[in-house]
C-alpha cells in the first residue's frame, strides 16, 4: 500500500496556520485600541482562562495578532515596538510564522522573566485578568516595582478581533463505571473532605482536566483532548455548581447531573463568587491556574482567599483500576496501528519517495482503523533527517520534506481512544546508520531502559530519577533540553501534571501515575533521535515500601540503529523480554505481512 492511497487526513492539518502579511494591520489596529483605552502596552499570552495546552479557535489571540501557533508564548505589543517571547521549542518556528521587521521574536525558559527591558519606564502595561493567574502577576508586579503599572482591562484584541469564531459548543458524554471506575459523587465527597482538611468553605476549579474527570464527563471543545471548558465551584458541604455555557445546558445534561450538582450559564460566575464573598467565606483557589479576576472578584467581595493547589489533580493523577485497564486497552489498539504503521515504513522508506506529511496521513490511517479512536493526542511530530532535530516540529504544507534513504526519522504521536490515551515515540533507521547515530541512539535506549527498570522508595520525586536516563549522554558530552517524562491523563489531557520526571517535579511519584519516558538526543542540522513509551507507577514485587514501573507501550523499537557493544547483559535482557511481550500482545492481532514483520523485529538480540 502506498502513502497515496489513504484518504486526507481528518485529525491533523498541514494548512500553514500563519500569514505574516496580516501581523502589520493587526498590530496598527491593536495600537489604536490601547490609546483608546489609555495604557502604553498590552500583553497577550497564549492562554485561555482555562490555562489549556490547546485553545479554541476563538482564545487563539496571540495567534490572531502575531501570526505564531505554538503552545506557548507570550506578546508584548507596545506603542513603539512589538516583542514575541517563546521557548526553546518554537525558536524557529515563530519567526517563520510572524513579520520580523515589525516583532521581535525571544527565546526565554518559561514565561516568568523580566519585562523591564523590553518596556519603557512609566509604561502603563495593560492585562485581561482572565487570562493570567494571581501567581504570575505577583512575579511580574514585583519585577516591574518603580518601572511600569499593571492595568487589568477588558481584553483589546478581542475588540479588535474581526471575523472571529464562535466559542466552542461541543456535545457531552458521561463515562459509565467501567471507564470511570468511581462515581461522581464519590470524587465529589473526596475534595469535599480536602476542603475540610484546609479549612475552605469552598474551592473554585478552572481547569477542564480537572472537572471533566470530577464530573465524570468528556467533551470535543479543543483539538486533540476530550475536554468540556467550563468551572465548577465546590463547596465543602452541599452540591457542586457547574457553569457552562448556555449553548451546552441541555434537558439531557441536567438528567445526567441531577443527583450530583446544580447547572448554571457560565455568566452566573461572576454572581456566585459574589455571594461567597458577601459572606465571609473562605474559598480555596490555586494561584497557578485561576484566572486573576477570580481572585479579583472573590476578593473584592469580602471572601478569604485560600492559595492552594488544585484539589483534583493528585487524585486524579493516581489511577484507578478501571482507568489502568482503559490504558492497557487503548495500548494494545495502539500497538495494533503501530506495528501496521511501522511495516508500512519499512516497505515504503527505500524508495526514497515518502514525505513527511506522507508518514503523519499513513499513520492516523491506520489508527483511524479502530473504530474507537476518537482524535490525535496531539499534532504528529514527523521528522525526517534534520527536522528530527527541532524537538517540538510540525510539519505544513510549507515545511513537507522527503525522507532520504539513510536518514532517521522521528515519529512522536499518540491517540485518544474511547478506552485512554496514548503517547509513543519511535526512532527508525531507512539505511546504514553512521558509528556517531548508533552511538547516540544506543545511549538513549540506554537512559530509556535505565528508567524503565529502577526500583524506587516511596516518596522518591521525578526529579531525583531524572539523571538515570541522562547518565551516558552525559559520559559522552551530550544531554537533550527537555524534561525526561510529564504525566499522562487517562483519556485526558496527553500532558498532564503535577508529576512526571525532570528537574521541576518536586512531588512524590504515587501508585497509578502515568508518566512518559523519553530521552533523546539532537544533532542540529542533522538528526534527531528520541524512544518513548508510557509506564505506570506500581507497587514493587516483594519489596514492601517500594515502587517501579509497568511498560503500557506495546511497539518495537528498532534494533538496527543499535550498537551492540554499548549494551549491558540485563538491557539486552529487558529490550528481549520487551519485544517477547509485544509479540505476545500484539502478534495475535495482525496477521499477513504484518505479522512477518513483527516477527522479525522484535527477534530477540
Amino acid at each position: 500500500m502506498t502513502a497515496t492511497s489513504f484518504p486526507p487526513a481528518r485529525f491533523q492539518s498541514f494548512e500553514e496556520k500563519a500569514d505574516p502579511a496580516e501581523v502589520a494591520p493587526r498590530l496598527a489596529a491593536l495600537r489604536a485600541a490601547m490609546e483608546k483605552a489609555g495604557v502604553d502596552a498590552f500583553l497577550i499570552p497564549r492562554a485561555d482562562a482555562h490555562r489549556g495546552e490547546s485553545v479554541p479557535a476563538s482564545e487563539a489571540r496571540l495567534a490572531y495578532v502575531t501570526g505564531f501557533t505554538g503552545s506557548a508564548g507570550l506578546a508584548v505589543i507596545g506603542r513603539e515596538r512589538a516583542d514575541l517571547f517563546v521557548d526553546s521549542r518554537y525558536t524557529l518556528q515563530a519567526p517563520a510564522q510572524t513579520d520580523t521587521r515589525l516583532v521581535s521574536v525571544h527565546e526565554v525558559a518559561g514565561m516568568s522573566f523580566d519585562l523591564k527591558p523590553f518596556i519603557p519606564a512609566g509604561t502603563k502595561l495593560a492585562y485581561d485578568p482572565w487570562l493570567h493567574t494571581p501567581g504570575e502577576l505577583k512575579t511580574m508586579a514585583g519585577r516591574l516595582e518603580g518601572h511600569a503599572t499593571l492595568v487589568p482591562v477588558a481584553n483589546l484584541v478581542d475588540a479588535i478581533w474581526t471575523g472571529r469564531p464562535a466559542p466552542p459548543a461541543g456535545a457531552i458524554e458521561f463515562l459509565g463505571h467501567n471507564r470511570a471506575g468511581r462515581t461522581a459523587g464519590d470524587k465529589i465527597a473526596d475534595i469535599q473532605a480536602q476542603l475540610a482538611e484546609t479549612g475552605a468553605d469552598a474551592t473554585v476549579l478552572t481547569l477542564p482536566e480537572s472537572i471533566c474527570w470530577l464530573f465524570n464527563m468528556r467533551g470535543r471543545d479543543v483539538p486533540n483532548t476530550p475536554f468540556v471548558l467550563s468551572f465548577a465551584l465546590v463547596p465543602q458541604r452541599g452540591r457542586p455548581t457547574l457553569f457552562l455555557a448556555p449553548a451546552k445546558i441541555t434537558p439531557d445534561l441536567r438528567a445526567a447531573l441531577q443527583d450530583v450538582a446544580d447547572i448554571a450559564e457560565e455568566t452566573e460566575l461572576d454572581a456566585a463568587l459574589g455571594r461567597l464573598g458577601a459572606s465571609g467565606k473562605a474559598v480555596q483557589i490555586d494561584p497557578d491556574s485561576a484566572p486573576a479576576a477570580i481572585a479579583e472578584t472573590l476578593a473584592g467581595a469580602g471572601a478569604r482567599l485560600i492559595e492552594k493547589r488544585d484539589p483534583v489533580l493528585l487524585p486524579k493523577s493516581r489511577k484507578n483500576a478501571a482507568e489502568l485497564a482503559g490504558m492497557r486497552e487503548a495500548h494494545r489498539l495502539d500497538g495494533v496501528a503501530m506495528a501496521k504503521f511501522l511495516h508500512w515504513f519499512d516497505m515504503e522508506a527505500p524508495a526514497g519517495k515518502l514525505t513527511e506529511i506522507a508518514i503523519v496521513t499513513a499513520l492516523e490511517a491506520f489508527r483511524r482503523e479502530e473504530e474507537t479512536c476518537l482524535d490525535a493526542s496531539f499534532d504528529t511530530i514527523a521528522g525526517a533527517g534534520p527536522n528530527g532535530a527541532i524537538v517540538h516540529y510540525r510539519v505544513t504544507g510549507k515545511t513537507d520534506r522527503r525522507l532520504a534513504p539513510g536518514e532517521i526519522m522521528l515519529v512522536d504521536s499518540g491517540a485518544q481512544y474511547v478506552s485512554g490515551t496514548t503517547d509513543i515515540t519511535r526512532t527508525m533507521a531507512t539505511g546504514p546508520a553512521s558509528a556517531e547515530q548508533k552511538d547516540r541512539y544506543t545511549r538513549v535506549l540506554k537512559g530509556m531502559i535505565a528508567i524503565s527498570t529502577v526500583r524506587f522508595p516511596k516518596g522518591t520525586t521525578g526529579a531525583q530519577i531524572d539523571a538515570l536516563a541522562r547518565q551516558f549522554l552525559w559520559q559522552a558530552g551530550v544531554t537533550y533540553n527537555h524534561g525526561t517524562g510529564h504525566g499522562v491523563g487517562a483519556g485526558l489531557g496527553v500532558h498532564e501534571g503535577p508529576v512526571g520526571i525532570a528537574p521541576r517535579y518536586t512531588l512524590p511519584l504515587e501508585e497509578g501515575n502515568v508518566i512518559s519516558n523519553e530521552p533523546g538526543y539532537y544533532k542540529p542540522g542533522e538528526y534527531g533521535i528520541r524512544i518513548e513509551n508510557l509506564l505506570v507507577v506500581k507497587q514493587a514485587e516483594g519489596f514492601a515500601g517500594y515502587l517501579d514501573f509497568e511498560t503500557l507501550t506495546l511497539a518495537p523499537i528498532d534494533t538496527r540503529l543499535i550498537e551492540p557493544d554499548l549494551l549491558t547483559g540485563a538491557e539486552r535482557d529487558w529490550l528481549n523480554a520487551f519485544h517477547k511481550r509485544v509479540r505476545a500482545e500484539i502478534g495475535p492481532l495482525v496477521d499477513g505481512a504484518v505479522r512477518d514483520w513483527l516477527d522479525r523485529a522484535t527477534a530477540a538480540i
